[in-house]
């Protein structure tokens, strides 16, 4: 995919970003634009004298993008399946629902809160970072557009995410116990569960209707555990492969630290997800398989990556993160977002933008 940043696909970018200022609405006739230059939040103090390059920004503002949407999502999660407190408020709660993840993990509860909390302050600390260097934060509101669940404990807002419709990719599960495999390398890994990634199932209930049959919320459960896992592994790499790209230290060191926390969420939830129960659901036909009766490559308790090929064949395997090659990462994680469906029934103007951020991102290199 190009990555040559146009003029058209700056307008559409801009149309994330935090500030509307007194212009044009651009091709997608979107009113938020890039801050004002002449605004104070242009000028503030600079940490340690210094000014980010223009593809630090680049990267920075789209890591800021994916956080809200991990955001976002998470608190979907936890508002019928999370721990209802004042640290991550919103929801409050549905008992089926949080019975059903439990059975994956009787800490889940918990789990999805932190993780909620988690990705909310990644969100809060890259706009506070990039407004401290007179760059412009970044802001998805008016992208809040999607239905909730009306299930009970879900708020009836506008969402930025679709987690009704998903078709989740879990081939992540074999890539990581493959000790021959690498995606870097041009390897394309089986799915774990092939069903999961052949049609739209729901990771939370659309309606109360969803709570019955028992097998139909299980299932609904043990979709949310694997795309849990789908969603971390996506910001282990992410962060990788972006890091590469950075030209300041300290955005370095901001990337590597927050990555950090993506791969204990995937360690997490790949654990958790193996708990999930063989079935059939009665409503989608949906089966989850008896992961353990396939031996070593979908074996459940093997959460530690196994040693596979890096950089070239020729090479002793090695435990990596997988994968880390840094061609397009961010453009890569919007299709991957795309496909999983997240985003059925966002606007063209959101994913016009979403790929404009990728496109900078991946642009950003050493010396900009």
């Amino acid at each position: 995919m190009e990555t040559t940043q146009h003029p058209a696909a700056l307008t559409n970018r801009r149309s994330f970003m935090l500030k509307g200022a007194a212009v044009g609405a651009g091709a997608y006739g979107v009113g938020q634009l890039l801050a004002d230059p002449s605004s104070a939040s242009a000028h503030r103090t600079r940490p340690h004298g210094k000014h980010l390059s223009k593809g630090d920004v680049a990267i920075l503002q789209f890591l800021a993008a994916a956080e809200i949407l991990e955001t976002d999502l998470w608190q979907q999660y936890n508002e019928l399946g999370g721990i209802q407190d004042s640290e991550v408020p919103g929801g409050s709660g549905n008992s089926a629902y949080t019975a059903a993840v439990a059975v994956l993990d009787e800490d889940m509860a918990q789990y999805i809160h932190d993780n909620t909390d988690d990705e909310n302050s990644h969100a809060t600390f890259i706009n506070a970072y990039l407004e401290a260097h007179g760059a412009d934060p970044v802001n998805l509101d008016q992208f809040r557009t999607l239905p909730s669940s009306t299930a009970t404990g879900a708020q009836d807002i506008g969402r930025l995410t679709n987690l009704m419709q998903l078709t989740v990719d879990t081939s992540f599960w074999t890539r990581y116990r493959s000790d021959s495999q690498n995606p870097d390398l041009g390897d394309t890994l089986p799915q774990a569960i092939p069903d999961l990634a052949t049609g739209e199932h729901p990771a939370i209930p659309r309606s109360n209707a969803d709570l019955a049959p028992p097998d139909h919320l299980q299932a609904i459960a043990n979709t949310a555990g694997f795309h849990f896992a789908f969603i971390e592994q996506g910001g282990t790499s992410l962060y990788a492969g972006l890091a590469q790209k950075a030209s300041s230290l300290e955005v370095l060191r901001i990337l590597l630290s927050i990555g950090g926390t993506e791969i204990m969420h995937f360690q997490t939830w790949q654990d958790k997800a193996g708990n999930a129960p063989p079935l059939t659901d009665p409503t989608t036909g949906l089966i989850f398989p008896d992961l353990n009766a396939d031996g070593e490559l979908t074996q459940t308790n093997l959460i530690m990556p196994e040693p596979t090929v890096f950089l070239d064949r020729k090479f002793p395997i090695v435990s990596i993160i997988r994968p880390t090659e840094s061609k397009d990462p961010a453009q890569d994680a919007v299709e991957a977002l795309t496909a999983d469906g997240l985003f059925i029934g966002q606007s063209a103007d959101f994913f016009a933008g979403a790929k404009a951020l990728a496109q900078a991102a991946d642009a950003a290199g050493h010396g900009d």
